[in-house]
């Protein structure tokens, strides 16, 4: 710049001409001529400069299939050595570059195309629209320590999370953990985003489309939504939820929570919500709870016919009338005379219920989880049967849940009297329950008091009827009764009636 500047000094300043300035700096006329015209004058930024390189020819068919691998699972994926390899066989002897040269540029390119396709994009997130994801945190209920699972419905418009609580992650769980918060919104979200769990999606085609289970299906025509799903292993497109799986986690789960019932605390989790919505959104400066005012506008109304998201198998029975789940696994009791039979089996998030043929119940039992291997029978069912074989009676639940007076009782007695007590107990237990039909025998043991009426007798006078309660203490709480007044001519007429 400083011998462009002497230039346009000397041609403006002090008058030279083209040929004397060229004369007097030594340079060229028209070099000259073209700092004195010139008129643009700022400092424009330079290109960086690429090095002509061997590989240039070939780099655009080497990018195609750097591209193309992005679609493949990562062990199926173009090494540099695989690559240097099919461009010295596809080109042949024309193909001069050396290994090390094609490895610089795939690793650079590699590192280019990747970036730009983890490039996380900021999503704009319409009202009325939801996410759906599974969490796992313990909990404890009736003092048992539980590895659970939470079902999470956020919506990303005005950052609200709800959360139900699950022993699994299995299909019942996912159909009532929605319904609930379904239910404690009062709308359903026109779009949910899940990811592609095997409890809704049974295989994802090329063209991205995706297969999906019946029930799932029959659960998403019923209440109308749109279903959406995130690339496979791509958890990142449904970032909200994610996001909000972690917060009630860390502020409605933490410490472990301790109940004694499940479905009541959920609905707990449900009200903790609406109180974490009273906070401010993190950027709009408003409510979170105001903000789903918007979502709801948004959302659909709920059906009028309530969805049942129970699965119904039917099962056989076996010699002992328990059927089993899980693969064996979980196995349980129906009642004797359902033995060698098909029974219909009831299957929801937390329990398990055997039907009869006409879809009565049979007995309810709470649902297993996990691949221990589990069992439960409901053993008064098994009363009547074991009245027939009183001898096996010391060998099942039942005689331990018997008081020790009656237990020493039975001990004593033949086999066809035990019978006749169990007989006995089976039908009282049916008229209250079995601890009270227990104690009714205890006590009329105690008052050597063993025939059947007697003992019937005994059990509805402690149970099955109200006791007298006597007489209030304060008189005067008692509402005095009206004066009543007897004519004897009247009954004196009622039996000269009878008599005729």
């Amino acid at each position: 710049m400083t011998e462009i500047n002497i230039i346009r000094d000397d041609y403006f300043r002090e008058g030279l001409n083209l040929s004397e300035i060229s004369r007097n700096n030594g340079i060229d006329r028209k070099t000259a001529r073209k700092y004195v015209m010139a008129e643009d004058w700022n400092n424009k930024p330079q290109c960086f400069s690429k090095n002509k390189s061997k590989l240039d020819p070939y780099k655009a068919l080497i990018d195609s299939w750097i591209e193309e691998d992005c679609k493949r699972r990562r062990k199926q994926r173009h090494t540099a050595q695989r690559i240097h390899n099919r461009l010295c066989a596809e080109i042949g002897e024309d193909f001069d570059c050396s290994y090390r040269t094609v490895a610089v540029y795939v690793s650079l390119k590699r590192k280019e195309i990747f970036k730009i396709n983890s490039m996380a994009l900021p999503l704009q997130h319409k009202a009325g629209e939801a996410q759906a994801d599974f969490g796992q945190a313990d909990y404890i209920e009736n003092g048992k320590l539980i590895s659970g699972h939470y079902l999470i419905l956020s919506l990303p418009h005005s950052n609200g999370g709800y959360i139900q609580l699950f022993k699994g992650e299995n299909t019942e769980c996912l159909l009532e953990g929605l319904i609930a918060e379904f239910t404690h919104i009062g709308k359903v979200p026109n779009r949910i985003w899940f990811d592609n769990a095997s409890t809704i999606v049974t295989s994802v085609l090329k063209d991205g489309k995706r297969l999906l289970t019946d029930r799932f299906l029959r659960f998403q025509q019923h209440y109308g939504f749109e279903a959406a799903f995130c690339n496979p292993a791509s958890g990142n497109e449904k970032g909200h939820v994610e996001n909000k799986v972690g917060y009630l986690r860390r502020n409605l789960l933490v410490p472990v929570p301790e109940f004694d019932n499940l479905i009541d605390f959920n609905k707990e989790l449900l009200k903790k919500c609406d109180t974490d919505h009273m906070r401010p959104h993190y950027r709009k400066e408003i409510s979170i709870e105001t903000l789903i005012e918007d979502d709801i506008a948004e959302m659909l109304e709920l059906p009028r016919i309530p969805f049942d998201p129970a699965t119904y198998k039917i099962l056989k029975t076996d010699a002992y009338a328990i059927f089993s789940l899980n693969g064996g696994k979980h196995r349980y009791g129906t009642a004797p005379k359902h033995a060698g039979s098909e029974v219909t089996v009831k299957i929801t998030a937390h329990s398990v219920t055997a039907l009869d043929e006409n879809l009565r119940e049979i007995v309810i039992h709470p649902r297993f989880y996990g691949n221990q291997k589990q069992e439960v029978i409901d053993w008064m069912l098994y009363l009547n049967q074991l009245s027939r074989r009183p001898a096996a009676v010391k060998y099942t639940p039942i005689y331990d849940m018997m008081p020790d007076e009656l237990c020493s009782w039975l001990d004593k007695q033949k086999k066809s009297d035990v019978g006749s007590a169990l007989k006995l107990i089976s039908g009282l237990a049916g008229k209250s329950s079995f601890d009270s039909a227990c104690k009714a025998v205890t006590e009329s043991i105690k008052s050597g008091i063993t025939d059947a009426d007697s003992l019937t007798a005994l059990h509805d006078r402690m149970y099955r009827y109200t006791p007298f309660m006597g007489v209030l203490s304060n008189s005067e709480d008692i509402t005095a009764a009206p004066n009543v007044h007897f004519n004897p001519s009247k009954y004196d007429s009622m039996l000269e009636g009878a008599r005729s």
